[in-house]
């Protein structure tokens, strides 16, 4: 079972930056492709950025390209995603998530993804 824990949300004014960090438990973290998501309120969960297991490859949504960087530290058993110029949009609650079949192509999927920290919020203020 992995587990997953996030931190790093908060408040923040438009044009502002952010760090969200995601812990892991599992030692095999680093044999895991990684992702985050996010949530508004009444919209569905959408994908934001992915990184392989050995961080080689990366995708974003086209929304937060040259915005959102992934990154991990694979030693450390840590995800980051640093969000610079956010905007009000940009409001939601983060996820990040696992997926422990690394021999597949990276995925912008949530349905690849089998575990799903708790999420923490990101509110972006005008």
């Amino acid at each position: 079972q992995v587990q997953l824990a996030e931190a790093g949300g908060g408040l923040v004014q438009a044009g502002g930056s952010l760090r969200l960090s995601c812990a892991a438990s599992e030692r095999t973290l680093r044999t895991y492709h990684m992702g985050w998501f996010r949530q508004a309120p009444g919209k569905e969960r959408e994908f934001v950025a992915a990184i392989s297991w050995n961080g080689g490859n990366t995708s974003y949504t086209d929304s937060v390209k040259g915005r959102f960087t992934i990154s991990r530290d694979n030693a450390k058993r840590i995800l980051f995603l640093q969000m610079n110029s956010l905007k009000v949009e940009d409001t939601a609650a983060y996820y990040c998530a696992a997926d422990i079949q690394p021999w597949t192509p990276l995925s912008t999927s949530l349905s690849a993804y089998e575990y799903w920290g708790l999420g923490t919020q990101v509110t972006v203020s005008s």
